[in-house]
């Protein structure tokens, strides 16, 4: 009888080897799935011509971005400052995608961008964790860069010109989406504020004041919305 129950907890074991293992391949393809959504998406899905931001705004107003360009996708070099582009190194670069939009009043102008990753799960989950412990997310010297579409009201809006962002790391997909905003008319802004403090009801700096805290979060939501509904169930996890 002993031997009997040392076979039966054996092949029991064996079974659930069996469904880890079985479950761990199909995450794997999942994620090698949402890998290829860069193009599989339609741009216009992605990125849409307007975007409307129900609530979006300081104290719950509404807000709208009219697109202005889509970059052609490419790599991420020269799309992050130096040292957040040796931060995200350890998961690699497939492809990045990125728009630039205008507010309403073309006022403020916001690029949101997209890296789609070389990493499986655990790399993804190792970065996302090291962003919220260390706090990279707020550091002044970690920013994404900009897309100053020619011709149009963000020609101007480069490096010096950006005023506010967001980043965040996706565990449940090989993605990483960002915004950064700034101000259409080319001002240089000396003290860029990441999007967390820019919208707080409290805060009182230039970008905060202007809502560009606000227009970061709200492209980089909507897109990340976008991209969660065509991620494949098995690795799709609660926000």
């Amino acid at each position: 009888m002993v031997l009997g129950v040392g076979l039966l907890g054996g092949t029991t074991a064996g079974t659930l080897l069996i469904d880890d293992a079985e479950a761990g391949a199909s995450v794997s393809r999942a994620f090698d799935e949402a890998r290829g959504l860069w193009h599989t998406v339609p741009v216009d899905t992605l990125f849409p011509r307007t975007v409307e931001g129900e609530g979006a705004g300081p104290g719950g107003a509404d807000r709208r971005w009219s697109r202005l360009a889509v970059a052609p996708d490419g790599d991420c070099r020269h799309a992050f400052d130096p040292l957040l582009a040796k931060t995200l190194s350890p998961v690699g670069c497939r492809r990045l995608v990125r728009a630039t939009y205008a507010d309403e009043t073309s006022t403020d102008v916001i690029t949101v961008g997209i890296v789609f990753t070389e990493s499986d799960r655990a790399g993804m989950r190792k970065l996302g964790e090291r962003f919220t412990e260390e706090g990279l997310g707020e550091r002044t010297d970690l920013l994404p860069r900009t897309f100053a579409p020619r011709g149009t009201v963000a020609a101007d809006f480069g490096d010096a010109q950006r005023a506010s962002w967001t980043l965040h790391v996706r565990t449940d997909a090989p993605v990483i989406v960002y915004a950064v905003a700034g101000f259409a008319d080319g001002r240089t802004v000396t003290e860029p504020r990441p999007a967390a403090d820019a919208t707080d009801p409290e805060a009182t700096s230039a970008p905060a004041q202007a809502g560009l805290g606000h227009d970061a979060v709200g492209m980089a939501d909507r897109v990340e919305r976008v991209l969660r509904a065509g991620l494949p169930d098995q690795v799709k996890e609660e926000d």
